[in-house]
């Protein structure tokens, strides 16, 4: 049997971490952070002393540019054939209400992955709570819908860079309605009835995503995937896309615009 360990790294590590904000700031948080490489068969001894003194080092301000440095260092270092690093952050936005402009602040769950391999381009990845209103339970019904909190996780690739915020944006404009941290009576009432006149599928969501993501100058690959909570069934609806996939397959072109082609499936939210 071969001796040789393919991966070696430290994981969930957490330490706290400053992030650029869009506005120019930056936002201090906590990051989980696990780092691995691929080590020849014959290296021998402990890599922790390595991985912790490049996390150190580099943690005070993290950036893109920062992930590539501290990579490499730790490749040559430790002679390694290649090195990742995966980091997940919570980040806040502060949003006002739709109605009151009350303000809250909400958490949205970012990733940062980054390696020296073949498969090493930077993936900034963002899981964004939304609300999703069935539109079969809306048309058999005589009153109401049903609707529930869902969660659209988008990865992406990109040519220039992309900010949080705006990938954010994207998502919540791509739902029945966003998600609020505080609302007032008046905001609930709006809430609401935004989603009742929206009403999406899983697929629907998971395209909407896809189209604008398809149609960004700046993205050059993602993957998206969208679960319902159901909140009358017991089980979540899910829908998934990669562009791979839809390259050539499930897209067609109308007036300029790149459209992802998927199908209705009734009874499903």
């Amino acid at each position: 049997m071969s001796k040789n360990i393919q991966v070696v790294g430290i994981k969930n590590i957490q330490l706290p971490i400053r992030v650029r904000e869009k506005s120019g700031g930056f936002q201090n948080t906590v990051g989980t952070v696990s780092l691995q490489v691929s080590m020849p068969g014959e290296r021998r001894g402990s890599c922790v002393t390595v991985f912790t003194t490049a996390l150190n080092k580099y943690m005070d301000a993290i950036s893109i540019n920062n992930f590539s440095k501290l990579l490499q260092e730790v490749k040559e270092t430790l002679n390694a054939e290649s090195a990742e690093l995966t980091m997940d952050f919570p980040y806040f936005i502060e949003k006002k209400a739709p109605v009151t402009g009350t303000r809250g602040l909400m958490e949205y769950r970012c990733t940062f992955t980054d390696g020296t391999g073949a498969e090493g381009d930077f993936i900034l990845s963002v899981q964004v709570p939304v609300t999703t209103l069935c539109p079969c339970s809306k048309e058999i019904s005589e009153a109401g819908a049903h609707n529930q909190r869902a969660e659209v996780s988008l990865n992406v690739k990109f040519s220039r860079f992309i900010w949080v915020e705006d990938l954010i944006e994207m998502i919540e404009q791509s739902a029945s309605c966003e998600l609020y941290s505080l609302l007032k009576r008046p905001d609930e009432k709006f809430v609401t009835e935004q989603a009742y006149k929206n009403p999406m599928f899983v697929e629907d969501v998971v395209r909407k995503v896809a189209v604008t993501a398809l149609n960004h100058p700046d993205i050059t690959w993602f993957s998206a995937g969208v679960e319902s909570f159901e909140s009358i069934h017991k089980h979540s609806a899910y829908a998934y896309v990669d562009s791979n996939e839809l390259i050539g397959n499930n897209l067609h072109t109308k007036s300029g615009t790149k459209t992802a082609k998927t199908t209705h499936k009734p009874g499903r939210s």
